[in-house]
């Protein structure tokens, strides 16, 4: 009589093909592969697609304000201490300020030794500015900044709460019933990241779709000069960083890689705003960490942002052949420092930054947007990623430096 033995190997081959075809991000890889393919070869049923892009993101959006409410309130309430509460929130407005300067300072550097101006401008393709250079000469407002921002809005309402918590006689009973909250809206979460490999097929095909590849080629040495300048930034910068506190920024990449494929499939750092404030918790961080800098983060951290806004200002300078004196970039990146921090929370509002700066320095000119309009949907990802990078490195620090961190699974770095 044979008894078979089972085979270790084809155990392990299945094991390996359970684990691929059950992971989402596999499946948000395929998503823009495939999203790609049909933008390129069927560009007007790529177009259509749209839908499926715009969608996940309001589905997301739904979970955002909750979210960012229930994490922030519990944290404040669970603390018991609100001179923490304030010194997180000063390290975390003194870190964005410090480190969104840098990359304003590296995006210049790069821009003013490469030049990705100094083409012929006469083969470019034009775009339709209008609509962000009519109101360039109006000076940035905070008030609206705080209108327009939904989610600083939540953060400060959320704050107030979780500070009036602390003083309420039925706190416990209130922590438990939110707690309850807290676990269903998560639980509803997780299924709705399930829709997240449709939402990057519809964000990816709508873009190559409606833009095309051949947009890049004219474009190339900006594009190329953005992308390296934000990879230089990530590993350079932000993993100095991280080096310092004994993390490698390559362990804290491959932590978060299916919310960075969401965000270069949908094109909006948003989109994984939830899913990162759950990793970063599973990962160690505080909640009242998490709770306070992500969503901060989010409206004063946009260090992606930063890096793309200083670069088009001097790439329009050099289009233009406007000689821009040392003096004259100081005084870009010191704008760029105030006016930047209105690129959050409204569709084109960069290029209304954008216009609002150049109109402030009275010598670029403001028409030049319209050259950027082909090619800012493909820097939109680097930026997203870059961002998204930023906030989730600048939430790991203030955590560590309030010793509130307990490194869970991630490689540390080799000395």
């Amino acid at each position: 009589m044979n008894i078979s033995t089972p085979n270790p190997s084809l155990n392990t081959k299945k094991s390996l093909f359970k684990t691929i075809v059950t992971n989402l991000t596999f499946w948000v890889l395929i998503a823009i592969i495939f999203g790609i393919l049909l933008g390129h070869f069927s560009p007007e049923n790529g177009i259509k697609m749209e839908f499926l892009g715009k969608k996940f993101i309001q589905l997301i959006s739904i979970f955002i304000g909750p979210i960012i409410f229930l994490t922030i309130v519990l944290g404040i309430s669970g603390m018991g201490n609100l001179k923490k509460v304030g010194r997180i929130g000063v390290k975390a407005l003194a870190y964005f300020e410090v480190v969104s300067t840098v990359a304003l300072a590296i995006g210049v550097t790069v821009a003013y030794l490469f030049k990705p101006g100094k083409i012929d401008k006469s083969g470019l393709t034009f775009g339709d500015a209008s609509q962000y250079t009519k109101g360039a000469a109006e000076h940035f407002s905070w008030l609206k900044f705080f209108l327009s921002n939904f989610t600083l809005q939540v953060l400060l309402a959320a704050i107030v709460c979780g500070i009036a918590l602390n003083f309420y006689s039925k706190r416990e009973q209130t922590i438990l019933v939110l707690e309850r909250v807290s676990k269903v809206v998560f639980f509803g979460l997780k299924y709705v990241m399930y829709l997240a490999p449709i939402g990057a097929f519809g964000g990816m095909a709508y873009t190559i779709g409606k833009f095309g590849l051949a947009t890049l080629i004219p474009l190339g040495k900006l594009m190329l000069c953005v992308y390296l300048t934000m990879a230089l930034f990530v590993f350079l910068i932000l993993g100095s960083i991280l080096k310092y506190y004994k993390i490698s920024i390559f362990s804290i990449l491959k932590y978060i890689k299916e919310e960075l494929l969401l965000v270069l499939g949908t094109s909006s750092s948003e989109a994984a705003l939830p899913s990162i404030m759950v990793k970063l918790e599973k990962m160690g961080c505080s909640k009242s960490v998490v709770g306070l800098v992500i969503p901060t983060g989010y409206s004063f951290n946009l260090d992606g942002t930063s890096i793309y806004l200083s670069m088009s200002v001097l790439f329009i300078a050099q289009l233009y052949d406007v000689h821009l004196s040392f003096f004259e970039i100081l005084t870009v990146i010191g704008i760029l420092m105030i006016t930047s921090k209105g690129a959050a929370g409204v569709t084109g509002s960069g290029f209304i930054v954008l216009a609002s700066t150049l109109t402030a320095l009275h010598k670029i000119p403001v028409e030049g947007l319209a050259f950027l309009l082909g090619v800012d949907k493909f820097m939109s990802e680097a930026r997203a990623i870059t961002n998204l990078i930023g906030n989730t490195v600048a939430t790991i620090i203030i955590s560590k430096t309030e010793h509130d961190f307990t490194e869970l699974n991630l490689e540390p770095v080799s000395e």
